[in-house]
């Protein structure tokens, strides 16, 4: 099943999407846009062409579990994007996925604009890793 996370922000929405075996989660796009609605039509798009069967978004807990007004706001665009496209969709802890991605990208010596270009992928791979190992350790 080909598998989409999706790392939601203001200004920068990340995009992974996993292989048909659930093996492997990769980069797939950064969508720049700030307008709800276009934005939800630009991940629809996104969703038919690499033709994902389920949806993962990222779901940005407080560091002690609970859910704030950014979690909330997520949860919303989320329902939103599951409308549009009609896939199932999971809301998956995303707690410090975006640290993990700026260090992944410490490694690899990543600066400037193309590091503020790739990080929200690359937290959606985090994100769909994650999402994935769970899936794997579920079917074990």
């Amino acid at each position: 099943m080909i598998i989409m996370s999706v790392d939601l922000g203001d200004a920068r929405t990340g995009i992974a999407v996993s292989d048909k075996q659930e093996g492997f989660a990769f980069p797939k796009t950064v969508i720049n846009e700030r307008n709800k609605e276009n934005l939800v039509e630009k991940i629809a798009a996104v969703a038919s062409d690499c033709g994902a069967e389920l949806l993962v978004v990222g779901l940005p807990k407080n560091m002690d579990g609970s859910l704030g007004w950014r979690a909330q706001e997520c949860t919303e665009t989320a329902e939103k994007i599951k409308d549009k496209t009609g896939l199932p969709l999971v809301m998956w802890d995303e707690r410090c996925t975006t640290v993990m991605a700026h260090n992944a990208l410490n490694m690899t010596d990543t600066r400037g604009k193309k590091r503020k270009q790739t990080v929200d992928a690359v937290a959606a791979v985090m994100i769909l890793e994650s999402y994935l190992a769970f899936r794997k350790n579920q079917n074990s």
